[in-house]
């Protein structure tokens, strides 16, 4: 991502993660980032919040672990507009498992943030290990994280007066994913909270904004 969080990695062993992430927004309901528009008003403050419910890095067990990022950009993110992130990573991981989440998520280990990154990261504000947590509900009704005392967000599933409450608005084959390509459901919903001040941000999303959340299965490192 920077040279801040950059490892030296000499070999990438074979990895793979599948976890749960979900976003809250300063847009409109729903997102259009993932519709591969240009945000509301034509800029977007935003979290995503990302736990990894198995998975190994080598020999290296990640599960449990989770990743915050907050950032704001103006213009279409799929066509040129830019990131420049604060990134939390999870205190609770050991030294290997810190430097396996560094290794996926700048890129360095292959998989989807190796397409992600060199095209929409432009630099970064700060990196910090933190205590982070993450709960989605099993039926996804609702979703929240919650950093310490610098981030409190979540979001619930969408709904109104002609919908099933036993299902969710989802949707497929979103043209803007940000977990990147994905046979899994997107689940659309708003935001609830979303208060977070650090690297520089300051923000208090109100309820009703964008929120979703997207399952991912990221694997490496990328074919020769």
């Amino acid at each position: 991502m920077t040279d801040q969080i950059s490892e030296n990695i000499d070999v990438i062993p074979e990895w793979q993660i599948a976890g749960e992430w979900f976003d809250v927004c300063s847009c409109n309901s729903p997102c259009p980032c993932t519709f591969a528009q240009p945000p509301t008003n034509n800029h977007c403050e935003v979290l995503w919040a990302y736990r990894i419910n198995e998975g190994h890095y080598g020999a290296t067990q990640m599960a449990g672990l989770k990743v915050v990022l907050i950032a704001g950009f103006t213009g279409n993110l799929w066509d040129g507009a830019m990131l420049n992130p604060g990134v939390f990573f999870d205190a609770a991981a050991d030294e290997d498992q810190r430097q396996a989440l560094v290794a996926i998520f700048t890129g360095q280990a292959g998989g989807w943030m190796k397409q992600f990154v060199p095209t929409h990261v432009s630099g970064i504000k700060g990196v910090e290990f933190a205590n982070i947590s993450v709960e989605v509900d099993s039926a996804l009704e609702r979703w929240s994280v919650a950093v310490e005392d610098k981030v409190e967000a979540s979001g619930r599933a969408m709904s109104g007066p002609t919908s099933d409450p036993t299902k969710r608005l989802q949707s497929y084959n979103p043209p803007g994913s940000e977990v990147g390509p994905t046979d899994a459901p997107v689940t659309w919903g708003k935001s609830v909270a979303g208060r977070w001040k650090a690297f520089g941000f300051d923000q208090n999303i109100p309820a009703g904004q964008a929120s979703k959340h997207i399952p991912f299965n990221w694997h490496g490192p990328d074919a020769p």
